[in-house]
């Protein structure tokens, strides 16, 4: 079995990220508080716009040649916590170590900023995400998250010491 190599994303690599992120809302739109129509908005400079932060950390995950997984490494919330955000893995390549890959790159950055703890936010009937990221360590907050679409749900948020 392959193992997924890493690729930290620049600004030229914009259509890769493009295709990677529509791929994963098209593939599991349940997973993420942005719909894929969220993300037609804007035009180019949008895709373009968020591989531009300096301040950021975005991944694809390939086996071989084939692009099968994206993650980002976002600047922390006010409280100045790094955020992992849009981990997402192609059905095709899920059970191969992906994900784990993803999260433990977005870890080392974090760590990198002189992040102590690194956070992020799941949808609440994510069964799979909640059980992929409690067994990386991370555990949930008491906070709620941020008020989803439906006006009631909030997200759940999850955060693992990196010390």
């Amino acid at each position: 079995m392959t193992a997924p190599t890493l690729r930290t994303l620049t600004t030229a690599d914009w259509p890769l990220w493009r295709d990677l992120r529509l791929a994963a809302l098209t593939d599991a739109p349940e997973a993420f508080k942005a719909g894929l129509a969220d993300w037609h908005q804007g035009g180019e400079d949008r895709w373009h716009d968020r591989l531009r932060r300096a301040d950021a950390h975005h991944v694809a995950a390939l086996l071989g040649d084939d692009p099968v997984g994206l993650v980002g490494g976002m600047p922390g919330s006010p409280d100045g916590v790094p955020e992992l955000r849009s981990l997402w893995v192609a059905r095709r390549a899920r059970g191969r170590g992906v994900a784990d890959r993803l999260i433990a790159e977005v870890e080392r950055w974090a760590r990198g900023t002189g992040g102590s703890a690194l956070r992020l936010a799941v949808l609440p009937g994510n069964v799979a995400a909640l059980a992929l990221y409690r067994r990386h360590g991370f555990t949930p907050l008491a906070q709620p998250g941020d008020l989803l679409a439906d006006g009631v749900t909030r997200e759940l948020l999850l955060e693992k010491s990196l010390g």
